[in-house]
């Protein structure tokens, strides 16, 4: 069994590890575990507070950058690293570079657990599915000794256990209350949330303890602000709700299986 657990979340934008994995990187952060976030881009296209005209995306991407390292030092995370790849356009990302950066990432760190999004992008949105891609490209090819990513020279390493967050009905429909109606149109069409049935959810983490965290983590992104503005009025219990439990999809483990739902993502290594 490892001496040292580490927990890595690939991720596409600045608060995604709040509003995403905040209670699950809270959590374990203060059970010791070691935990890291890896995020492709800086956000650059996303809103800028109430700005009528949007700075330069360098500048937004400055400022939504400073927000990430705020709230993951609120949330515990050990270290951030970006891909530095443009927002929107991480689908149209060359895939090899990706995947190489990645690798380099897991092979550095050598986490037994990663967490990435599912290969819906939760609601569809392209660089969230693209980072789920790159991601398990990247594990598979981080664990071969003969895959060579560009600037690195660490030994291979295998990664444990790969887990997508798998938001059921019920957790989707508190998140478009709380917020907006999460929808994106992709060339013309419009794309929304497909739950997860409850029966095909793996992996239930109990976060109850650190919603408290999530939430003044979630107000780091203060760019982001007017998206969250309903959060501020909802009562300690529907905070509970949005963040007492986090959900996930285990995608593969070398050290369990079967269908007795976890309560722990590291089930099987400790």
């Amino acid at each position: 069994m490892p001496t040292c657990l580490r927990l890595m979340c690939v991720l596409a934008h600045p608060d995604d590890e709040s509003l995403g994995v905040g209670g699950t990187l809270a959590r374990y952060a203060a059970e010791g575990v070691e935990t890291y976030v890896v995020c492709a881009t800086r956000g650059e296209r996303g809103r800028y507070g109430d700005a009528a005209d949007r700075p330069a995306p360098e500048v937004v991407g400055a400022a939504r950058e400073k927000e990430l390292r705020a709230a993951a030092k609120v949330l515990g995370v050990r270290e951030v690293h970006f891909l530095d790849y443009l927002d929107a356009d991480l689908d149209r990302a060359d895939g090899r570079e990706a995947i190489g950066k990645i690798v380099a990432h897991i092979r550095r760190l050598r986490p037994q657990v990663v967490v990435t999004f599912g290969p819906d992008g939760g609601y569809g949105h392209p660089d969230h599915i693209a980072i789920s891609q790159f991601t398990g490209a990247a594990i598979v090819c981080a664990a071969d000794p003969d895959y060579q990513a560009v600037g690195e020279a660490t030994t291979h390493h295998r990664v444990d256990k790969l887990y997508f967050l798998a938001w059921t009905y019920g957790k989707w429909k508190a998140y478009t209350e709380a917020f907006r109606d999460l929808k994106i149109t992709v060339d013309g069409v419009d794309r929304r949330a497909i739950p997860f049935p409850e029966w095909e959810i793996t992996t239930v983490i109990d976060t109850e303890k650190y919603w408290q965290s999530v939430w003044q983590a979630v107000l780091c992104h203060k760019t982001q602000l007017t998206i969250y503005e309903k959060l501020a009025h909802l009562s300690e219990a529907s905070h509970r709700e949005l963040w007492g439990a986090q959900e996930f999809y285990r995608v593969f483990s070398t050290v369990n299986g079967g269908r007795t739902r976890e309560n722990d993502l590291f089930a099987g290594l400790r």
